[in-house]
């Protein structure tokens, strides 16, 4: 063989890439587009979207007290995909934790092998390729479980392997959510390490949160977004390397007036959508992927004309509230999902034609705050062996 050829798919131009993307099978092309870098962005790149095969989409939900985790799927190619999960171990007690880049995090319980106390016991899949492992117990923690905000981090343009962070939190009366250890899992070593989270001191981490090439932002209760990049070092007792970004809007009572903000991520940039403070229109803002890090507005989508009306605000309990919540953005497919409290539905708002489509799962009903929803792109990599299991 030419040595020389191994340089070719270096030397083609952007057209006769998508052009031979767009003629593979669906599943060999999701796996050839993470070859490198500048393929994968063409996939999301809106002058060679079209042209290419659409990646399986839909949001993983889990109703309040009920073990069943299912995915609200929206138009796709993949006609065997396997939508209600069903590959997953049937434990008495299975929660969905997190989802990123296509794998799904989950906590289980079994009632023959209980763990000891403060012990939390997870479930890494890939729901499209119908793979799952089963990860070693977390080492003893005399602090509850029930306050922990697990995380899972993986994109295959940063690393083959998978992290999991699970935050032990203290919650009182007077402290509130604040870290106090941090459990580190990776893939590569299969097996779980101790952080004392000094370099988190004085912050309270919460949803939402989002992975993007090697770097995790987390939003804080000090309305800022906290980023951790380097987090591979930590399961080598490195700190990672820590920055605080403001939030674009200022007015941290607004925020808290229609409370669900949400992130997003397109073309490896940091979304952030929140309504109005009429809740006619949602602001949707990007984040600089580079130095200093500033944000631009670049949506401001009309929920007035979308729902047919301008009233969008019912005074609640103790305060007003937005009559819809944004639960994931998925900007590269012009989507925005959402959940309508007044009609108890989950919509999907098309950025381009402005129009509302309803994706209801049949056993949906009222929106309750233990409800889990995460967004889900399909991923057809292959999960990583666990050493030793």
């Amino acid at each position: 063989m030419d040595p020389g050829n191994g340089f070719l798919a270096a030397k083609l131009t952007d057209d006769l890439v998508v052009e031979i993307l767009s003629r593979l099978p669906f599943k060999s092309f999701c796996r050839f587009k993470c070859v490198c870098k500048a393929w994968l962005a063409l996939s999301s790149d809106p002058q060679y979207c079209k042209k290419l095969l659409k990646i399986p989409t839909g949001l993983l939900y889990q109703r309040r007290y009920n073990s069943a985790i299912k995915l609200a799927s929206l138009p796709h190619n993949d006609k065997d995909f396997d939508e209600a999960l069903s590959f997953l171990p049937q434990y008495e007690q299975l929660e969905l934790m997190d989802s990123c880049n296509g794998l799904v995090l989950c906590k289980y319980k079994n009632s023959y092998t209980p763990p000891a106390p403060g012990i939390c016991r997870f479930i890494v899949c890939n729901p499209a390729t119908r793979e799952w492992k089963m990860l070693p117990d977390t080492p003893p923690s005399h602090y509850d479980p029930f306050y922990n905000m697990s995380i899972l981090a993986f994109s295959t343009s940063w690393s083959a392997n998978f992290y999991v962070f699970n935050f032990q939190r203290l919650s009182t009366r007077y402290l509130g959510f604040g870290p106090v250890k941090l459990q580190v899992f990776s893939s590569d070593l299969s097996t779980w390490f101790l952080d004392d989270t000094s370099w988190l001191s004085g912050t309270s981490v919460s949803q939402p949160h989002m992975f993007i090439d090697g770097a995790l932002y987390v939003h804080t209760d000090l309305h800022e977004i906290m980023v951790l990049k380097s987090l591979e070092e930590t399961s080598s007792g490195i700190a990672p390397s820590l920055r605080t970004i403001k939030l674009p809007h200022e007015n941290v009572g607004f925020v808290a007036r229609f409370g669900q903000r949400c992130f997003g991520q397109s073309s490896g940039a940091l979304q952030y959508a929140l309504p109005e403070e009429d809740a006619r229109t949602i602001l949707v803002w990007s984040l600089d992927v580079d130095e200093p890090y500033e944000w631009s507005l670049k949506y401001r989508l009309s929920m007035s004309h979308a729902f047919g009306r301008d009233n969008l605000c019912q005074y609640g309990v103790h305060s007003w509230q937005c009559d819809y919540e944004v639960i994931a953005l998925d900007l590269e497919r012009d989507g925005v999902l959402l959940f309508d409290k007044r009609a108890d539905k989950l919509r999907l708002y098309n950025t381009r034609t402005g129009e509302l489509d309803e994706i209801q799962p049949e056993d949906h009903r009222c929106r309750k705050l233990q409800d889990a929803y995460y967004h889900y792109v399909a991923s057809y990599s292959k999960l990583p062996a666990l050493f030793g299991f």
